[in-house]
């Protein structure tokens, strides 16, 4: 599937980002902004935020590794939010990465 942001105005009004994804999961979409936060406190300190998407290129295998994490049963309380917060966030970077490279807006 092909995909970038309809220019057209009467698309536009077609895509429900909002009432289609944001509605549906403001907490988790909270919790993956803050893996944001704390990705990047933890890989760029004193930067602001931003995806350095050269220290970030293995997302299915980092996917993969925190799955592993909440399977072997580091799936207690904040622990597994944070590991599956990390899956979707990783999930996320490899969609983008991949409607980029079909040609998508950046």
């Amino acid at each position: 599937m092909k995909f970038s942001l309809p220019t057209d105005a009467a698309e536009r009004k077609k895509l429900p980002i909002y009432s289609g994804f944001i509605r549906y999961f403001p907490l988790a979409i909270a919790a993956v902004a803050a893996v944001s936060q704390r990705g990047n406190d933890q890989h760029n300190p004193g930067q602001p935020l931003h995806w350095a998407r050269e220290k970030s290129t293995d997302q299915l295998d980092a996917t993969a590794r925190h799955l592993i994490d909440v399977a072997l049963g580091d799936d207690v309380g904040d622990l597994s939010i944070l590991e599956l917060a990390q899956v979707a966030w990783r999930v996320m970077a490899e969609l983008q990465l991949r409607l980029e490279k079909q040609g998508g807006l950046k």
